[in-house]
């Protein structure tokens, strides 16, 4: 029979004696000849391929209950297994540790960012919280804010959230009115298009020129404001055309007013893909700020990438990268926390 042939061992041999002799063969290779420092690449390209192909096999082998557990083993696992590679390569040398220092340092640097106040800069990484309850004693409040605007963490995201939520509110309103009504769609859609792929750090200049202050804190959001406002709108837009028509008939045919028809059809109906769109509107809100940051700023997590590179500290620049992935990971799952209240039935 196929099933007792595969667990005697004919094709499931073959699955899994191929990639793993081919694993073992590439090391090998790679440690006789002397091809990591040369051709490293290509040898973790074909490991790469040979573990997927044990892993897929393991995977057919496990009862349904425990592949739960092992694909987030996966997950996990392979980031991981990638920053073991790196420590390895720069330890060895194959990768330069100046450019690419390995991923030991980086903590080691991000651990002293995050404690450690710059004197030069008078800034910090996030604020020296563990400091709060003496500055309460000593200066008040007052002393506790100054601790928040040395933070350059609080400063990128205080700018990303202030212009996105500044963008993101009246882009999913001017996204329904066009998704709902044509002419509004004809008279501001070639404009929008037109507007929406112009670079925005390109127009940042403009807008320190419309601010009062150009230094200021008005053209970063700003900036920020209009990159969120035509991803969201767009895609609200784009949601509200994508509802099924035979939900919108179904809801005439109840006799449903244009209100009902609005909060009980159409707004649920769209907010999936509005939803897609402020999770891509809020990566975008996060790039923006940081290429902003690289141009004009003595605080956040972009000057200090920036600031790093230019004194060649690499650990604290890669530090600082770390992050800014820190944060997108935790707006992301902030956003999918607020998705998943606004659309209960979606949870799972």
């Amino acid at each position: 029979m196929p099933g007792s042939a595969r667990g005697a061992g004919g094709p499931a041999a073959t699955a899994w004696a191929l990639p793993l002799a081919v694993l073992l063969a590439t090391l090998a290779a790679g440690f006789a000849f002397g091809l990591w420092a040369t051709a490293w690449w290509a040898l973790l390209a074909i490991g790469f391929v040979c573990v997927v192909l044990l892993a897929q096999e393991l995977e057919s082998r496990l009862a349904l209950r425990w592949r739960g557990p092992f694909q987030r083993g996966l997950a996990l696992g392979f980031p991981l297994s990638l920053l073991l590679i790196w420590e390895l390569l720069a330890g060895a040398g194959i990768l330069n540790p100046r450019w690419f220092p390995p991923p030991s340092q980086i903590a080691v640097a991000l651990w002293e960012l995050t404690v450690t106040f710059d004197r030069f800069n008078r800034s910090s990484l996030i604020g020296r919280p563990w400091l709060v309850p003496q500055v309460v004693s000593e200066q008040g409040w007052a002393g506790v804010q100054e601790l928040v605007r040395e933070s350059h963490v609080w400063a990128t995201l205080s700018r990303v959230l202030g212009g996105f939520l500044i963008g993101a509110l009246p882009g999913v309103l001017i996204g329904m009115v066009m998704g709902l009504n044509r002419t509004v769609r004809m008279m501001l859609d070639a404009t929008m298009s037109a507007i929406y792929v112009l670079p925005k750090i390109a127009i940042f200049p403009i807008l320190m020129l419309v601010f009062p202050n150009p230094f200021g804190e008005g053209p970063k959001i700003a900036v920020v404001a209009i990159s969120a406002f035509f991803l969201v709108a767009i895609s609200t837009m784009a949601g509200v055309q994508g509802i099924d028509k035979v939900y919108l008939e179904a809801g005439r045919n109840f006799g449903a007013s244009r209100w009902q028809m609005f909060r009980h059809v159409i707004l649920p109906g769209a907010l999936p893909i509005v939803f897609s769109g402020l999770r891509l509107a809020l990566g975008t809100a996060l790039i923006v700020i940081v290429a902003v940051e690289f141009v004009r700023a003595d605080r956040g997590v972009g000057f200090l990438i920036y600031y790093y590179w230019q004194v060649l500290v690499t650990p604290r620049m890669y530090a600082a990268l770390v992050v800014v992935m820190a944060l997108g990971v935790g707006l992301t799952a902030l956003l999918q926390w607020v998705e998943r209240r606004v659309m209960p039935w979606r949870r799972n």
